[in-house]
């Protein structure tokens, strides 16, 4: 893990380099003290498991390399559908294409609007799209989410939208994959046909974890109650399929006595448990979460029918290794680090003596039975939330303050009522009796509804912070691993740790500024704490994206409408207070000309300037000129005023990896 964060946080080949001689260097001095002491040893292997980690990304890195388009255009292509992703709440279909032509990228990302769509487009059909394409997105600005960077590695090539679209032939000898996506297509389509509406969606999510369909204001509800984990197809829902496949098997073969007293059941049921999972995987996707899930199951019902003990930290870390040996690009993407980090604090807490007694079982009323089992229901929420909230504000910004409640209640309903009547739905559907099994369903997936949008309401129900620095999220992570993994004193040395960088992530200011890479949208902080919008009508991702980045809600104020602020259709101008300084931020704000006077004189009285065009050679601000010439150079802009103003850029951020394109 340590090597493959390097390689991502080092800026290019040259720091890159340096990492793999130093780690060699250590490692060699280790194994040569290893006879002297065990502690040289354990640093020599350290360093040497750090030196592969960063070389395996790296080689991972250059073996994706593929073509990918170099700047916006209108394309014609032809190609094969790879998968298909319903996108009701936005009314279109995602397509992932491999176009068939020359110099053409591996896949393309596509979108086909609802009016656009034609009937036939299933994953191994062949279609002539005509689209406007583009290169996939990097960082809009500091902290945001970067898709070129997921793209790379996914060989995605472009991204975009259809503007007509034909089948040219029907799928023909497509193979296993893409009969697994169709059939994934069509299971999404009957579940959301049986169940309307977001109860619909989220049973579709429940079985082939495709969320398209899920409205935004469910998800968005799910989101604040810290409730999304059960919306991706990861450890709950692999642990409920395969427990509950080798349960009805063990008692199903316990039923003759023969099997029973001539075979190992507990081992068969295993397999067939095992065999469940691997199914159910495939069916999903098979996504990185849930393949990581499905490793850990397996080692789990090796474990069982061994007669070993299941759980344990060894056998998370053996998980883990496998996902990263295979596609070590995961480890920064949130997606591993919530389900690594809920699943190393579970094991972590359980496998503290104190708690095995306080929450084993004992001889004692039913009541207090169950009392003691809440209590580690809520005590095991409340790690989990804890281990969860800094990586969910790394990533999004945003983490649910009542997830551990929330949880207590959702979790059991959706393990041991939701998905089992969805199974027994599924399973009667074939006989034409599914529809009791439907209904209870649908009634199940409501409450959980009535759940996250009543957590959601609840007065700071949400915790939001602006971008949080890397080391500061490093010095969490590597404090809350200290304490997962030592069992001694030494584990409350973590503590220090994490309390130091949650100290530095909260104390981090947020920007005062935050431009996109285009330069057409800007946010404001102003002297009340409050978002000014360059462009009010910017569509709800600028306006989320922003916002989230400055640690807010999306409750905006045009810039114009300050009281320290005058705009005109083509120009604003802001002033700003920060300590004893009073800045002026001038930018443009439509895409006609501007007279050559106005403008020189517009940036002489300026500090900074921001422009989505080239300005005049004679425009010069005090500070900082951020027009389409410097933008090409640093991407999206993160400014902080202040007594030591700070520009944070996406250059710096992205460095020289391979997907980042000459700027």
């Amino acid at each position: 893990m340590v090597g493959i964060a390097a390689w991502f946080t080092l800026p290019g080949r040259d720091g890159w380099i340096a990492f793999l001689l130093g780690a060699g260097a250590v490692a060699a001095g280790g194994f040569a003290l290893s006879e002297s002491s065990r502690w040289s040893r354990a640093l020599g292997i350290f360093a040497l498991a750090a030196g592969i980690g960063c070389a395996l990304v790296w080689v991972r890195a250059e073996r994706v390399a593929a073509p990918r388009l170099d700047r916006p255009q209108l394309m014609t292509f032809t190609g094969q559908v790879e998968s298909v992703q319903a996108l009701p709440g936005d009314g279109a279909e995602r397509l992932l294409v491999a176009p068939v032509g020359p110099g053409l990228p591996a896949r393309l990302r596509l979108n086909v609007p609802s009016e656009r769509t034609v009937s036939g487009l299933v994953p191994g059909a062949t279609i002539r799209a005509r689209a406007w394409m583009m290169p996939p997105a990097p960082m809009a600005a500091p902290g945001a989410y970067d898709f070129a960077r997921a793209a790379w590695f996914q060989k995605i090539g472009g991204s975009g939208r259809a503007l007509d679209l034909e089948v040219v032939a029907p799928p023909a000898g497509r193979g296993w994959n893409a009969g697994l996506s169709a059939l994934r297509q069509r299971l999404s389509a009957h579940i959301r046909g049986r169940l309307g509406g977001g109860e619909g969606a989220i049973a579709a999510a429940l079985a082939t974890g495709d969320q398209g369909a899920i409205p935004d204001d469910d998800a968005d509800a799910m989101r604040r109650a810290g409730l999304t984990h059960l919306l991706s197809v990861s450890g709950l829902h692999l642990t409920a399929v395969v427990g509950a496949v080798m349960l009805l098997t063990l008692k199903l073969l316990a039923l003759s006595p023969t099997l029973a007293l001539r075979f190992r059941l507990v081992a068969i049921s295993a397999g067939v448990g095992g065999i469940a999972g691997v199914a159910y995987t495939l069916l999903t996707g098979a996504e990185v979460p849930t393949i990581r899930s499905c490793v850990a199951a397996l080692l789990i019902l090796a474990g069982i029918a061994l007669g070993r003990e299941a759980l344990t930290l060894r056998l998370l870390a053996v998980g883990a290794l496998i996902v990263l040996l295979l596609w070590p690009e995961s480890l920064v993407g949130a997606s591993f680090q919530l389900s690594f980090a809920a699943i190393a604090s579970i094991v972590a807490l359980h496998e503290n003596p104190r708690i095995q007694a306080l929450l084993a079982r004992r001889d004692e009323g039913r009541l207090l039975r169950l009392g003691r089992f809440l209590f580690g229901l809520v005590l095991t929420g409340l790690v989990v939330e804890t281990a969860l909230a800094p990586i969910a504000l790394f990533h999004f910004h945003r983490t649910g303050l009542y997830g551990a409640g929330a949880n207590v209640i959702a979790i059991p309903l959706t393990t041991f009522i939701i998905m089992p009547l969805e199974a027994l739905a599924l399973l009667f559907d074939a006989v034409g009796m599914g529809a009791p099994f439907w209904w209870l369903a649908g009634k199940a997936l409501s409450a959980l509804l009535w759940l996250a949008h009543m957590t959601a309401s609840l007065p700071g129900a949400v915790a939001m912070l602006p971008t949080i620095p890397r080391p500061a999220f490093a010095l969490i992570v590597a404090g809350g691993l200290w304490i997962c993994l030592w069992r001694t004193s030494w584990r409350a040395f973590g503590l220090v740790v994490v309390a130091a960088g949650t100290i530095w992530a909260v104390a981090t200011p947020a920007p005062d500024l935050i431009v996109t890479g285009d330069g057409r949208h800007l946010v404001l902080r102003d002297d009340a704490g409050r978002l000014a919008l360059l462009r009010p009508r910017a569509g709800d991702y600028v306006r989320d994206l922003l916002a989230e980045l400055s640690g807010a809600e999306p409750d905006y104020y045009d810039l114009g409408t300050l009281p320290n602020a005058a705009c005109s259709s083509d120009l604003c101008m802001a002033d700003l207070t920060r300590g004893h300084r009073r800045w002026r931020i001038v930018a443009t704000r439509s895409g006609y000309r501007l007279p050559w006077a106005e403008m020189v004189r517009a940036c002489a009285g300026a500090d900074i300037v921001v422009a989505d065009r080239r300005l005049p050679r004679g425009c010069t601000p005090r500070w900082l000129k951020a027009d389409a010439t410097l933008l090409r150079q640093t991407g999206g802009l993160a400014i902080t005023l202040g007594a030591t103003p700070r520009v944070a850029t996406v250059a710096a951020a992205e460095g020289a990896h391979p997907w980042v394109g000459s700027r």
